[in-house]
């Protein structure tokens, strides 16, 4: 419900209002943005603001100022959409009886204002089923509210077991669930919404698509919706695909912990299914109910393992932020925002408050954001500094020249080299200019980029039923999460390691185990992909994927790919002075730069592209020598050990008696 409900506005009222409003004089030459409104005649205003305002302004609305035609500081509120509270809650009674072709459901809601919709509760998966929705007041009469609403429930674990109900007071609903063409799922309970009190206005936000990426199993979108902050209320999307089931996630990237990291939002299930016997139905709307720190959205499709859905469409709902004053007098008045240091203001606005409980308000539109005339140049901004402390690169073993375009906030994503050569927690990453640190964030994201790896077979001769193949990576270290590989056979079961051979000092190896799972395949899983995940990343370049056959004969393996989360720096730089990324320093400790204190502005900034040149060695890594050495240390070793034993029978040949002469016969 709206934050302040507004009717007539009587005299006693309006003269409290008045003295509420006495406003002062200030100067606002440190604000950036600047709109207008003409107000034709003195009373109360309401405006509604824009995207780019609510993008402008502080969080909270802390730097937005209200100036009357005299320069005078105008007291306001502001008036958020705002959901009731919870109205989920279980139902009083739930009793379910099964019948020869049906699931039948009673359902006592407890619920005695009207509701929207009832959500089922099933530890079952692998099922679709329609049902039909009937309510009654009394037990007896049944009035049928709806037919041939899906629920389903996939292995995956995505589902829809929510069943929209018109608008109504029931105190009993009955759910027919069919059951003729599959068998039954036992259902455990119900949860029950009740309807809003009044039906909460929503306005659309224009998106702009800045992305689209295929990874495996999923398909990643990167939304720009003009402006931070905004209250979404629901998501949509429009796909021509005939059939479809989808789990679908909205995320922000978020600075916490001193690393931009990706955290989701929201929730939920698309869909477009058809259910034996009853016209397709689709829901491809998502309800949000959330607030978005950034003006950058990701939206993530889950596709499994079916090809990416054809997405031709999406639109955004947003809940509307109203500002409200009392204009004393006629004229333009402006609203100021974009002061990254201005703190909340105070405003005496209690008989405001309690007038706009029965007051009627003219509806007014501001003009576009625009520069503030009166802006004084100077530090408005916390600056972003160019460089930072000197520092002694003398101890790093590599570097790249960090190759910009134009200046701004740049994204940079590190290569296979880095990724290799850095410390696994990128502690050691230093970009440089002129021997001066420049500031980064770090970023680590949902996002994921295939290694190719050369597949061939490595079978052990000592073990003639198991099938083993080596697969070569183009460096070492890599940060490997997930193995994934084509297999040609029809059919099959395997339990598949996934495994290194780590050597120590001694030239000796190790076997250590990096992955394992079975891989089942039949005639109705329509992939031949199989994956596995990687409990840990590797430290040499060479993996060994085996599995004992039995009595079977070998799978045919196909091509096999891993991959690597992509990690990021997030940064302000210029084309010059050159700038060097520096890696390779298995002893430096992590950088800790005031950048953090600006990070929503950083991602909010439109980035720019930066790429990486040829690595320059400075000097050798001893700890990637000792594994590069040790890779072919048993020959060393044991050739060493070989001298060594023939030194010391040299040794104790020389220290042994030697032999008398033989006795006289």
């Amino acid at each position: 419900m709206t934050g302040w409900t507004l009717g007539r506005l009587g005299g006693v009222v309006a003269a409290g209002l008045a003295l509420a409003t006495a406003g002062h004089a200030a100067d606002f030459a440190e604000w950036r943005y600047r709109q207008e409104v003409h107000v034709p005649s003195s009373g109360l205003v309401r405006l509604g603001l824009p995207v780019d305002t609510l993008d402008a302004a502080l969080p909270g609305l802390d730097d937005l100022r209200v100036v009357d035609p005299s320069g005078q500081e105008v007291p306001y509120l502001v008036e958020r959409t705002v959901p009731a509270g919870d109205r989920d809650r279980d139902a009083r009674a739930f009793q379910v009886t099964l019948d020869p072709s049906a699931t039948v459901a009673v359902v006592e809601t407890g619920l005695a204002e009207p509701l929207e919709a009832v959500t089922l509760a099933t530890p079952a998966r692998g099922f679709v089923k329609a049902v039909q929705v009937e309510g009654s007041r009394d037990r007896t009469t049944w009035r049928l509210l709806a037919r041939g609403l899906p629920i389903f429930r996939q292995s995956s674990g995505a589902g829809q077991l929510r069943l929209a109900v018109p608008a109504g007071i029931w105190p009993f609903l009955r759910l027919t669930i069919d059951d003729r063409r599959s068998p039954p799922v036992p259902f455990t309970g119900a949860r029950i919404t009740a309807a809003p009190p009044v039906p909460l206005p929503s306005e659309p936000v224009p998106v702009r698509l800045v992305s689209r990426t295929e990874g495996p199993g999923e398909t990643r979108l990167v939304l720009d919706l003009g402006g931070a902050r905004l209250s979404l209320a629901a998501l949509e999307l429009d796909s021509p695909d005939p059939l479809f089931t989808r789990t679908v996630t909205l995320a922000a990237r978020r600075f916490q912990d001193g690393v931009i990291r990706e955290a989701a939002l929201a929730r939920g299930v698309i869909y477009r299914i058809a259910v034996e016997g009853q016209p397709v139905s689709a829901e491809l709307r998502v309800p949000l109910e959330v607030e978005t720190p950034t003006r950058e959205l990701l939206l993530l499709v889950r596709n499994e393992d079916s090809p990416p859905l054809a997405i031709t469409g999406i639109r955004v709902e947003r809940r509307p932020v109203s500002l409200v004053f009392l204009a004393r007098r006629a004229g333009t008045h402006a609203v100021l925002t974009g002061n990254r240091q201005a703190a909340a203001p105070r405003y005496d606005v209690a008989a405001l408050a309690i007038g706009l409980r029965g007051a009627t308000a003219s509806r007014l539109g501001l003009s576009p954001l625009a520069a503030n005339p009166e802006l004084r140049p100077g530090e408005v901004l916390p600056e972003i500094p160019a460089t930072g402390p000197p520092l002694d690169v003398s101890a790093w073993g590599q570097r790249k020249r960090v190759q910009l375009t134009r200046p701004g906030v740049q994204q940079l994503e590190l290569d296979l080299d880095v990724l290799s050569r850095a410390q696994p927690s990128f502690a050691d990453l230093r970009l440089m200019r002129d021997g001066s640190q420049v500031p980064y964030l770090l970023e680590h994201t949902s996002l994921t980029r295939p290694v190719v790896a050369v597949l061939a077979p490595a079978g052990d001769p000592r073990r003639s039923r198991v099938s083993r193949w080596s697969l070569k990576l183009p460096a070492s270290s890599l940060p490997l999460t997930r193995l994934s590989c084509a297999v040609g056979t029809p059919l099959f079961r395997r339990a598949m390691a996934l495994v290194e051979e780590v050597p120590d000092d001694r030239g000796e190896t190790r076997p250590r185990r990096l992955a394992g799972d079975q891989w089942t395949q039949t005639p109705d899983r329509p992939s031949r992909e199989f994956e596995l995940a990687l409990l840990q990343p590797p430290v040499t370049d060479t993996l060994f994927l085996e599995t004992d056959d039995g009595d079977n004969p070998p799978i045919q393996l196909g091509p096999c790919r891993l991959f690597h989360p992509v990690t990021r720096l997030v940064f302000k730089a210029m084309p010059e002075p050159p700038l060097y990324l520096y890696y390779g320093n298995r002893a430096a400790g992590p950088a800790r730069y005031d950048l953090g204190l600006v990070a929503p502005q950083l991602l909010a900034a439109d980035k720019l592209e930066a790429t990486l040149g040829p690595a320059e060695a400075l000097r050798a890594d001893p700890w990637r020598e000792r594994v590069r050495v040790a890779g072919r240390g048993g020959i060393l070793f044991w050739g060493a050990l070989g001298l060594v034993v023939v030194g010391l029978l040299v040794v104790i040949a020389r220290l042994l008696p030697k032999p008398g002469p033989p006795p006289a016969s």
